[in-house]
């Protein structure tokens, strides 16, 4: 087996954990729209719908009677990424995404209450014509992880509360890659044929805690942590080329790890008068950990190395990243309430052609309306502006430039 083809074959497991995410990393940021409208500052502490069990269990007890919202995001992303070397630009590679998200609290006592969250924090989609020259490293790519998130809040004083939740996240991951250039090297390839799919599912637990602590009734400060989860894939690997397992069109199976980094957040919330509030927030993400990808199976052989049974094996190169956000809210009436906000992202890792990554910088509005005191809707929308970078993919230089248009609705009741 060549080392050019080892090269390749090896990129292809980086783009499993690759929904064209609009965080740093391959990270799914949009749990609601009154926080998109914001730039999700002050997530872990305002607490204004049940969408704040995705970011801070403890604030479920600020509610005093039961609540649910409903969200659905859209991220249509621009991005293009052209082959310097080539002169050959891949248009839009990232298609638009569907983010939904629905949450429900209820409060079981004056100091108790139950949550449930069901949203994404991870997740990724590339798709890059067959016919583009680099196509072994670029290709489709889809990770799709749901996180089912029950929780408890428990006011321990006036002041503070705590709460805990545990994490059952389902991830469902497609790969597809094709020959490109490769194809001048072997005899009868076209440059679109697939030279390997790997497809499977998975389920991962984890959990998470957090913290409120109301300083008084317009001031108040969130903390929160959300454990790494390790995916681990069991799917169906398949070698159209045969040069990975010894047999052209082989089906096998095959097992990925995929590491989902752990999140830290501090928020906080002032109320200045009856009209306006600031917020803000500061957000952690423990990518270090995401030290590699390593696909093993049975028939894989002679396998990378010649080690019999590793399929697949690419070590990252990432860094713990943060995002930095401050927003603002005005009350106009008891109907209407607009706010808006910044956010700056910061590049995690280093970018490939499966997640061109680099920094963000957020920029949002949004508005609530009260139908009536148990009835709400939100709207939110989001322009967010990329750093254009440079960057080298298996000794082939590359560009991306672009950016993203977030639109978001959400609907909230009380009963």
């Amino acid at each position: 087996m060549s080392k050019k083809f080892h090269v390749t074959a090896l990129a292809v497991a980086a783009a499993l954990t690759s929904l064209q995410a609009q965080s740093a990393g391959f990270q799914v940021g949009e749990h609601s729209a009154s926080g998109l409208g914001r730039a999700f500052a002050g997530e872990a502490a305002i607490a204004d719908n049940a969408a704040v069990l995705a970011r801070n269990p403890a604030a479920s007890t600020m509610f005093k009677e039961r609540a649910i919202s409903g969200a659905f995001s859209i991220v249509d992303p621009a991005i293009d990424v052209e082959s310097v070397d080539r002169d050959q630009i891949a248009n839009d590679i990232a298609p638009p995404g569907f983010v939904p998200a629905g949450y429900y609290i209820q409060p079981i006592n004056d100091k108790l209450a139950f949550g449930l969250g069901m949203f994404s924090n991870y997740g990724v989609t590339t798709d890059y014509s067959p016919a583009f020259h680099a196509g072994s490293l670029a290709g489709k790519t889809s990770l799709i992880t749901v996180n089912f998130n029950p929780s408890l809040g428990y006011r321990v004083n006036e002041q503070l509360s705590l709460g805990a939740g545990i994490s059952a996240i389902y991830g469902k991951a497609e790969l597809n890659r094709h020959y490109g250039d490769l194809a001048l090297a072997v005899p009868g390839a076209d440059p679109t044929d697939k030279t390997i799919r790997m497809e499977g599912d998975s389920w991962g637990f984890g959990w998470n805690v957090g913290a409120l602590f109301e300083l008084d009734e317009d001031n108040r400060f969130g903390l929160s942590y959300r454990s790494r989860t390790d995916l681990d894939f069991d799917g169906d690997f398949t070698d159209y080329s045969g040069r990975i397992t010894g047999t052209p069109n082989n089906k096998v199976p095959g097992d990925l790890t995929v590491v989902l980094p752990a999140i830290a957040e501090f928020s906080g919330f002032h109320q200045l008068n009856s009209q306006w509030a600031v917020h803000y927030s500061v957000q952690w993400t423990q990518y270090s950990k995401f030290e590699e990808l390593r696909a093993t199976g049975s028939q894989c052989t002679p396998g990378y190395n010649n080690n019999a049974g590793l399929c697949l094996l690419k070590e990252e190169d990432y860094d713990d990243a943060f995002r930095y956000a401050i927003g603002t809210t005005y009350t106009i009436n008891p109907e209407w309430t607009v706010r808006g906000g910044y956010a700056y992202d910061e590049q995690a890792g280093q970018p490939t052609l499966s997640i061109p990554d680099t920094d963000r910088n957020w920029f949002t509005a949004g508005a609530t309306y009260n139908v009536n005191s148990k009835l709400s809707v939100d709207v939110g929308i989001a322009y967010l502006i990329a750093d254009e970078l440079t960057f080298t993919e298996d000794d082939i230089k590359f560009e991306s430039r672009g950016g993203a248009i977030i639109g978001s609705g959400q609907v909230n009741y009380r009963f």
